[in-house]
């Protein structure tokens, strides 16, 4: 399950873990889509604080591209 929000700087979508109840369940995850970046978040159980990682939009891009791709090593050209 998942939602989205738009605000005024960013597109928010929140990933929620609905996982088989046998299997250990992992906290939501927020991504946040701005201009410049995406910026993922997910509270850390052990320590309850809130992790985040930063990509830029060319680390999405690639991100989104791996995702059809067999395993190896690539690098994309850019134009």
């Amino acid at each position: 399950m998942f939602t989205i929000e738009h605000d005024f700087d960013a597109s928010i979508i929140t990933l929620i873990d609905e996982g088989a109840p046998e299997n250990a369940l992992q906290e939501d995850i927020t991504i946040e889509a701005f201009e410049d970046c995406v910026v993922l978040r997910q509270l850390d159980e052990l320590t309850e604080t809130e992790m985040t990682i930063t990509l830029s939009l060319r680390q999405v891009q690639d991100l989104a591209a791996a995702l059809d791709l067999p395993e190896g090593s690539y690098r994309i050209e850019r134009k």
